[in-house]
């Protein structure tokens, strides 16, 4: 497959017009000389240091300086001291936004994937942020890594375009916060994908809005 790589321009946009650019692209991941690929089902935005559910509600730290920018970056970091999550950082150097990376549809290379996640299932593959790191062989080498390249074998191409009557927002899920941060739909989807993590009926739907 010879599709682009998603550019600088593309992730230097407002959060909220990625996330939802980003349903339906490839995320690639060159492993071992080998393609691992996966269709963007389901993603969730986290937006400034006025987002109470964003890591940078605190300021910069050295775990999640990577989410300051430049955009066209990865973010990588651990939870429960086992699972690795990516996010992809967009907007502009020093304002504090990227996009979590929740599900995938596999594509390339399932069977190394199913090796590395103990032969799950091919709709639990890469169903849930710590699942596709782990089938995809994300870590925190990795965090920082410019995804607008393909030197550190991890990126983004272009794919099929999604179209509007079947994407999906919601509030993001399983995150802390004020009730503000909470209510967001600042979570896209795929709806009724069968590889999506979270709620993805049309019984959920919200309206986008994409201004914070």
């Amino acid at each position: 497959m010879n599709a682009p790589i998603l550019n600088r321009d593309f992730y230097a946009a407002p959060t909220l017009q990625v996330a939802r650019a980003l349903l339906g692209q490839r995320l690639v991941r060159l492993w071992q000389g080998q393609r691992l690929s996966g269709r963007i089902v389901e993603v969730e935005a986290y937006i400034g240091r006025e987002d109470q559910a964003s890591h940078a509600r605190r300021g910069r730290t050295p775990r999640n300086a990577a989410m300051f920018g430049p955009p066209g970056h990865a973010y990588v970091y651990l939870i429960y001291g086992m699972y690795h999550c990516l996010n992809l950082v967009t907007e502009t150097a020093g304002f504090p936004a990227a996009i979590l990376i929740r599900a995938l549809e596999p594509l390339e290379g399932v069977a190394l994937m199913q090796a590395q996640r103990g032969q799950a299932a091919w709709r639990d593959l890469l169903r849930g942020p710590g699942r596709l790191c782990q089938a995809l062989h994300i870590d925190l080498s990795l965090n920082g890594a410019d995804v607008c390249s393909p030197t550190h074998g991890l990126w983004a191409e272009a794919d099929a375009a999604v179209p509007e009557d079947r994407v999906l927002t919601t509030p993001r899920i399983h995150v802390r916060g004020d009730a503000e941060s909470l209510a967001r739909p600042w979570r896209f989807v795929i709806c009724d994908h069968p590889c999506v993590s979270g709620p993805a009926s049309l019984n959920h739907h919200q309206s986008l809005s994409l201004s914070p």
